[in-house]
């Protein structure tokens, strides 16, 4: 998994409410048994004014003009800030692999679905939660100011805005290790490689017959 230790970025805005997981990444896509390749298809009945399948070609596809992430101001943006309860409807861990392939490493939003919100922190995206005010600001500050820039500093949990001024947020401690030192589930279990073979092999010389049995 990625580290997460500072991000400088352009913010796109995902101007709505309520944006569902089948939405960020439409169930056709879901066939895919690889955890790569879901980026050109994030948004993608938003984005694209043709259906879309796996396997098809993105140049061959037709952009919607109007959609924000069409927008050639918000072309390699990194923030993605959105209304709340965003990530809601089914647990697809395929939404947050869409956003990070994408390009996005953070989503800013007033409140998260519980389960896209766990999902995020274990594929290396940090959703950030703030008062619905203060989000509101940001929409108006990106909607004035093409190319909008926000700092993200994962460390201090603080968001530098293009002015100087910090908007300081919340995460919860473990969390914060885990994406500052690009640990996912089996990263973590990893650090402990040396002390698993270890236990394996004492409990191989006590119980040999184990050797048998999980050979077949």
């Amino acid at each position: 998994m990625k580290k997460f230790t500072i991000l400088k970025g352009v913010v796109a805005p995902m101007d709505r409410e309520n944006v569902d997981t089948d939405a960020i990444i439409p169930k056709q896509f879901l066939k895919s048994i690889r955890k790569t390749g879901f980026g050109p298809n994030l948004f993608d009945e938003w984005r694209y004014l043709d259906a879309g399948y796996p396997g098809q070609d993105p140049a061959s596809r037709q952009p919607n003009p109007d959609f924000v992430l069409n927008q050639p101001r918000y072309a390699g943006a990194s923030v993605l800030l959105a209304r709340k309860n965003f990530g809601c409807g089914s647990s697809r861990e395929h939404a947050p692999w869409a956003i990070d392939q994408y390009g996005f490493r953070a989503v800013i939003a007033p409140s998260f679905a519980d389960i896209f919100f766990n999902n995020c922190f274990k594929n290396g995206l940090l959703p950030i939660v703030l008062p619905e005010a203060t989000v509101a600001q940001l929409f108006d500050e990106v909607a004035a100011n093409p190319g909008y820039e926000l700092t993200i500093d994962l460390e201090r949990q603080a968001i530098v805005k293009p002015d100087g001024s910090e908007i300081a947020f919340e995460v919860q401690p473990f969390r914060k290790y885990c994406l500052l030192n690009g640990l996912d589930d089996i990263g973590l279990t990893l650090r402990h490689a040396d002390k698993i073979k270890a236990f394996e092999a004492t409990r191989l010389q006590a119980k040999p017959w184990l050797a048998h049995s999980m050979n077949g």
